[in-house]
């Protein structure tokens, strides 16, 4: 059975111990002080914050990423398929350029294959992230993304080249699929769903300056996509992923102000409900 998240926060923990927040999870970022915080209230997803695409993955501290994967039971290694316009000077954001695209997808592959050879290739996922246009000011650092990192056809080669899953985050894939002019339920298809092992969602809301930006409250309009992917994992077409993890709210100044316990309290029993095909 998937199993139900929702960002870890104190509006969140209330909730909880009062008896009105139906998860099995907390998801965390990968901080220890939080984690065993959070912990001492109920299981831990821990989400790692490894990025692919710097070319500098494998000196990453594999020890501590191993030691919280223990701690919590946290099934799979996270990677954030975000190749940064840092770390490719000279390249345009929005580059068509075939000589372009091989390269970021040779980065992906070579950062990725670090992780898979440490963990193997069974416990490592990668997350697809949103592109923006220039401008967006979205939250860092996806607001630097190169194009050429969310085209499906890069992510699928890179998970099937390391055998590894796929973290399909629905509101990323959304935003890239709206700022790539390209049909949003297509773009769902063209990636390697078939190794979803883990969801991951939020609402979207348009911002001041008139971009997408996710980590909010779910809307009217967002919750058909999710029941769309749903029906597709219940079906059998999709990898059946462990966890849904509601990326709402949070801790620190940026997501404490998007942890409004109104929005917790009514929007986690739908999610739930969605989950497992009461509607």
């Amino acid at each position: 059975m998937i199993q139900l998240a929702i960002n870890y926060s104190p509006a969140a923990a209330q909730l909880l111990q009062a008896g009105r927040l139906p998860i099995q999870r907390f998801k965390c970022p990968d901080w220890p002080d939080l984690v065993a915080e959070a912990s001492a209230l109920l299981p831990v997803a821990v989400h790692f914050s490894l990025s692919a695409g710097s070319g500098q993955l494998a000196q990453t501290d594999w020890e501590r990423v191993e030691q919280l994967r223990q701690v919590t039971g946290t099934p799979y290694v996270n990677l954030h398929l975000d190749a940064l316009q840092q770390d490719f000077p000279g390249m345009p954001r929005d580059t068509h350029e075939p000589a372009h695209i091989r390269l970021v997808t040779e980065r992906l592959l070579h950062d990725v294959n670090a992780a898979v050879e440490r963990f193997g290739a069974g416990q490592v996922i990668v997350e697809n992230v949103p592109y923006q246009p220039d401008g967006s000011r979205n939250d860092p650092p996806y607001d630097k993304c190169l194009r050429p990192a969310v085209l499906p056809q890069v992510i699928r080669q890179v998970v099937q080249e390391n055998g590894c899953g796929l973290l399909l985050d629905i509101p990323h894939a959304r935003i890239s699929a709206h700022n790539l002019g390209l049909d949003e339920r297509e773009y769902f298809t063209s990636l390697p769903v078939e190794s979803i092992r883990e969801l991951h969602v939020t609402g979207l809301h348009t911002n001041e300056f008139g971009f997408l930006q996710d980590h909010l409250s779910m809307l009217e309009s967002d919750w058909p996509s999710l029941e769309w992917v749903l029906e597709r994992i219940r079906g059998g077409e999709w990898g059946s992923p462990w966890l849904l993890a509601f990326e709402y709210g949070g801790v620190g100044w940026k997501f404490e102000r998007r942890s409004d316990p109104q929005v917790i309290e009514s929007q986690v029993p739908e999610l739930r409900r969605r989950l497992v095909g009461d509607i």
